[in-house]
C-alpha cells in the first residue's frame, strides 16, 4: 500500500495536519493556561494586601474574622488560619498537603488540599503564605481546578479532531484517492493495449478537465504524431520500392546497353550522358526525402529566427520570371512588403520555390495538346499570379495559376510523398515538392491550403505572425 501514490499522500497530509493541530493546540492551551494562573496570582496578591491592611488595623481577631467572612462566601479563596506548629485552627480547608505552610512566598507547585466540600476529584490549588508577628502562618489560595477543567476539555477536544480527521482522511482516500487509482488504471491498461500492438488505443479522457484528462490528451496527440510519422515511413518505403524501382531499371538496361556495344560509338556517349541525368534525378529525390524528414523532425527548429517573407517571394519571383518568359508564361505579383515570420530562411524559400515549380509545371491550358507548348498561346495564355499579404495574426503567401488544378477529393492525397495526379508518370517530378512545402509549413506553425482559382490551381502557404 506504501507503493501507491494517493497512500502516500494522504499520509503525509495526516500526518502534516497532525503536527501542525498539535502545535497550535498545545500554544493556544499553554498560552491560555498561563493567563489563568496569572489572573489567579494576581488575585490572591491583591487578597494579601488587603488581608495585610486589616490585621495593621484591626489586630488578629480583626484578621480572622475578616478572613471568616470572606471563606463563607460562595466562590471563595482558600483561607487557612495555623499556629506556630502549622497546626490549621481556622479557614475553610480542612487538610492540605505537608510543608506547604513551612515555606513563605508562593508554593511551588500546585498542592493537594480537603475542603468541605465533598468532590469526586482530587483538589488543588496554587497559594501565598506568609507569617505574623507572632509566628502564626496565613495562607490564601485559589482553586485551580478551573484551568485543569479548561485543559481536559482542550484534550477531549483535541483527541476528537484527531478522531474526526482520521475518519474524514479515510473517507477522502475512499472517494478521492480512489478514483484517482482508478483513473490511473485506465491509463495503464490503454497502455498495455498499445504495448501490445493495438496502434488505435487512445487513453481514456473524461470530460473534467483535470490533470488526468490534460495528461490523456497530450498522450493521445503524441500518439496521434507518432502513427502518423510511422504512416509517413510505410508510405515513403512503399513509394521508394515502387517509384525508384523503375528509374533504377532503366539506369541498369542504359549502362547494360553501353556496355554491350562498340564504347567508341556516339551511342555508348549518350547513354552515359542519360545515366547522369538519372542518376542526378535520383540523388535529388532521395535529397528531397531526407530534407521531408529533417523538418517533420523538427531538427531544423535551432535555425529559426525573423525573416522577412516578402522578400523571398520577390527574390523566388525575379529568379522564376526569366524562365516562365522563355517558356511563354506571364508572372504578375502583388506584394505587401516587410511582412515578418519566424522561420528559416532557406526552408521558406525551398518551399516558394515548390509552389512555384509545380506552377510553372502544370500551368497548361485545358485544350493543350500533346505535341509541345506551340499551341498554348491559341487560347488561354499560361500566367501565374504571386502575392503575399498579412490577414489577422496570419500571412498568407500565394501562388495561383490557370492551368487543369487539382480536383477537391484530391488535394489531401498530393502532399503524401510520392504522390502524383499523374499516374503515368510521363511528367517530370518525383511527387515530393507539395510533401516538402506541408512539412515546413507545419514546422513554421502554419499550413499549406491548396483551392480552386477557377481555372487552375491556388496554393496558400499560411504562416503567422512573427511574434517580435
Amino acid at each position: 500500500m506504501l507503493r501507491i501514490t494517493a497512500v502516500k499522500l494522504s499520509l503525509a497530509y495526516t500526518i502534516s495536519f497532525t503536527i501542525l493541530a498539535i502545535l497550535v493546540v498545545v500554544y493556544m492551551t499553554g498560552g491560555a493556561v498561563h493567563f489563568l494562573q496569572e489572573q489567579i496570582k494576581t488575585a490572591v496578591n491583591e487578597e494579601v494586601a488587603s488581608l495585610e491592611k486589616i490585621h495593621k488595623e484591626t489586630g488578629l481577631n480583626g484578621l480572622v474574622q475578616a478572613m471568616e467572612l470572606r471563606a463563607s462566601a460562595p466562590s471563595a479563596n482558600l483561607y487557612v488560619i495555623a499556629d506556630p506548629t502549622g497546626r490549621i485552627i481556622a479557614g475553610n480547608v480542612l487538610d492540605i498537603e505537608s510543608n506547604i505552610l513551612e515555606t513563605e512566598g508562593w508554593t511551588r507547585h500546585p498542592f493537594e488540599y480537603d475542603g468541605f466540600q465533598n468532590v469526586d476529584h482530587i483538589q488543588q490549588a496554587m497559594a501565598r503564605v506568609f507569617r505574623l508577628s507572632n509566628g502564626m502562618r496565613i495562607l490564601v489560595g485559589r482553586d485551580i481546578g478551573e484551568p485543569e477543567r479548561f485543559k481536559s476539555v482542550v484534550a477531549r477536544a483535541l483527541w476528537l479532531a484527531m478522531g474526526t480527521m482520521a475518519i474524514a482522511s479515510f473517507l477522502i482516500w475512499i472517494f478521492v484517492g480512489r478514483n484517482a487509482l482508478k483513473r490511473l488504471a485506465m491509463v495503464s491498461d490503454s497502455t498495455k493495449r498499445i504495448m501490445a500492438g493495438d496502434r488505435s488505443e487512445r487513453l481514456p479522457v473524461t470530460g473534467s478537465n483535470d490533470e488526468f484528462d490534460r495528461l490523456s490528451i497530450n498522450m493521445n496527440n503524441m500518439l496521434d504524431r507518432i502513427d502518423l510519422l510511422d504512416d509517413g515511413l510505410r508510405q515513403v518505403s512503399d513509394s521508394i520500392a515502387h517509384d525508384l524501382k523503375t528509374p533504377l531499371t532503366r539506369l541498369r538496361n542504359k549502362v547494360d546497353s553501353a556496355l554491350a556495344g562498340d564504347p567508341d560509338l556516339p551511342t555508348s556517349k549518350n547513354a552515359l550522358v542519360e545515366v547522369i541525368s538519372d542518376s542526378d534525378q535520383l540523388i535529388k529525390t532521395f535529397n528531397a526525402l531526407l530534407m521531408i524528414a529533417r523538418v517533420e523532425s523538427g531538427s531544423q527548429v535551432a535555425e529559426m529566427s525573423s525573416t522577412n517573407i516578402s522578400q523571398i517571394m520577390e527574390d523566388a519571383c525575379e529568379l522564376y520570371e526569366p524562365v516562365a518568359e522563355e517558356d511563354g508564361f506571364k508572372i504578375t505579383h502583388d506584394f505587401e512588403a516587410g511582412l515578418i515570420v519566424d522561420g528559416s530562411r532557406e526552408l521558406l524559400s525551398q518551399a516558394v520555390t515548390n509552389l512555384l515549380d509545380n506552377a510553372l509545371k502544370y500551368c497548361v491550358s485545358d485544350n493543350d495538346d500533346k505535341q509541345g507548348r506551340s499551341s498554348k498561346k491559341t487560347r488561354n495564355q499560361p500566367a501565374i499570379h504571386m502575392s503575399i499579404k498579412k490577414q489577422g495574426n496570419k500571412i498568407i503567401a500565394i501562388v495561383e495559376d490557370n492551368g487543369p488544378g487539382i480536383p477537391a477529393d484530391k488535394r489531401d492525397e498530393v502532399k503524401i510523398r510520392f504522390a502524383r495526379l499523374d499516374e503515368s508518370r510521363s511528367k517530370p517530378g518525383t511527387g515530393l515538392g507539395l510533401s516538402l512545402v506541408d512539412a515546413v509549413a507545419k514546422l513554421h506553425g502554419g499550413a499549406l491550403e491548396l483551392g480552386d482559382a477557377e481555372p487552375g490551381l491556388i496554393a496558400k502557404l499560411v504562416l503567422p505572425v512573427s511574434k517580435a
